[in-house]
């Protein structure tokens, strides 16, 4: 089958959805599937129609420290991909996917969608997250714009299904994750290199951004009553960076951020003690499945608004949303407990079995033939 997936962004991978994108394109290939991409940036002869990007005025500074980019709709280009295509997936809700899917209704081509840029995560970029009015009007308008258009919706998980049925989308929703990429689930521990030795590690992953509350954790190591021992290392890269350096160089060990391949993040999860996710906004947290998939224990935040916690085991590995000090509780009691920690390990990757990428990718298939026979029965009326 020719599958087209439509998103803005999908060269790079210094964001959850390009790399969710990137993902499924590798996974549907491996299946046997034809793939191309129609996204901002260069074309690729068989492999992407590119599009030209948004300079968005005033907020362009903005949009690009988050690590993302618009694409301008090229009709004839969009045409000429949706046209190639037997089947069209969107992965954002904005311009090019709105208009791929009107052309693909033209065509009568079957299309999906999937909801992956919930409100909170735009309204916590300019500190207005908690703002329920403001996201409910977002959410509002994400249903107006596009998706009621959609008759199947890919839910990364069911967090935000239970969303969309609270602001009333109407189209039939499928819970399905993003899935873990074998990688992380190889290996076993590794010992520390000479910077870690002697250190308790504790890592978070993910981009320096408000929602993500890395600020959260510098807090709580300070806080701990361990924190002599601890060393904090954030691995990712974004707009807060430079005052999460400048709030953790105080720390007993001063704080590590890092950027790291994906062999390397694999590795250093294997070094690590003790994975954290602070976020209070998180549709689904592929970063702390890949931690947990490597045995890591995590400590997860208990943000409504997240997805995360629900791959906490029990109630020592959530703490309150936004407090410092009930982190530095948890993560407490991980050092004072190893033995616990060491035994809760295996069970964190038995968990982390029920999203391996395989059985996401057979969802998702399932998900694109329901559309396709639905499609045919339209057509055919």
């Amino acid at each position: 089958m020719k599958i087209l997936l439509v998103l803005d962004q999908f060269d790079g991978a210094n964001n959850g959805n390009t790399m969710a994108g990137r993902n499924l394109a590798q996974r549907l290939k491996e299946r046997g599937h034809e793939v191309r991409v129609l996204a901002g940036g260069e074309s690729r002869e068989n492999e992407k129609w590119g599009l030209a990007v948004y300079h968005v005025p005033i907020f362009n500074n903005l949009v690009t420290r988050q690590g993302f980019a618009f694409a301008k709709p090229d009709m004839d280009k969009i045409r000429e991909a949706v046209g190639w295509a037997d089947f069209i997936h969107v992965l954002m809700p904005f311009f090019i996917s709105k208009k791929a899917i009107m052309v693909a209704r033209e065509m009568g081509k079957p299309f999906t969608g999937a909801f992956h840029v919930p409100p909170e995560c735009i309204t916590y970029s300019i500190n207005m997250g908690k703002w329920k009015l403001v996201n409910d009007f977002l959410y509002m308008v994400e249903r107006d714009y596009i998706f009621r258009y959609i008759p199947h919706i890919h839910c990364p998980s069911k967090m935000i299904a239970d969303f969309l049925v609270k602001h009333r989308f109407k189209s039939q929703l499928h819970i399905i994750s993003n899935g873990i990429t074998d990688e992380f689930f190889q290996g076993s521990k590794l010992e520390k290199t000479d910077e870690f030795k002697g250190r308790f590690l504790v890592v978070m992953s993910g981009r320096m951004s408000h929602e993500k509350r890395q600020d959260v954790l510098i807090k709580a190591v300070r806080l701990s009553r361990h924190s002599k021992e601890i060393q904090l290392l954030l691995a990712g890269q974004g707009p807060l960076t430079e005052k999460y350096l400048r709030m953790g160089r105080d720390l007993p060990n001063p704080i590590m951020i890092r950027f790291y391949r994906r062999d390397e993040l694999r590795d250093m999860l294997h070094m690590a003690d003790l994975y954290v996710h602070a976020s209070d906004a998180e549709i689904e947290a592929i970063s702390a499945m890949e931690a947990i998939a490597t045995g890591l224990v995590p400590v997860i935040s208990d943000s409504k608004s997240s997805a995360t916690g629900q791959f906490a085991l029990d109630d020592r590995s959530l703490f309150k949303a936004g407090s410092p000090r009930s982190l530095a509780q948890k993560i407490d009691y991980w050092i004072e407990h190893p033995q616990q920690r060491l035994e809760m390990e295996p069970r964190y990757i038995e968990k982390a079995n029920e999203y391996r990428i395989s059985r996401c990718i057979d969802q998702m298939l399932d998900m694109f033939s329901l559309e396709i026979e639905e499609n045919r029965k339209r057509l055919s009326k």
